[in-house]
């Protein structure tokens, strides 16, 4: 079996076991703080290899990375 699904079986039984709605926001809550301290320790890995400085995080808040939007020319 993989890792994958002993992740999932293991995701599965920590669901079956949520009977509030205050118990699911928690559980939504600890996921979110979870893989949001996984990225920011990715983030310390890039930052401490050079690899992203303070001028590469100022780029990224001036890149407008939007979807372009096509719109139909005959439209009804």
């Amino acid at each position: 079996m993989s890792y994958s699904q002993i992740a999932q079986l293991e995701l599965m039984n920590a669901i079956n076991s949520i009977s509030s709605e205050v118990e699911l926001n928690d559980f939504r809550d600890m996921l979110a703080r979870y893989f949001a301290k996984k990225a920011q320790q990715g983030i310390d890995a890039l930052w401490d290899e050079g690899i992203i400085n303070k001028e590469t995080i100022e780029a990224w808040g001036e890149e407008h990375m939007r979807t372009p939007y096509r719109y139909e020319t005959n439209r009804p």
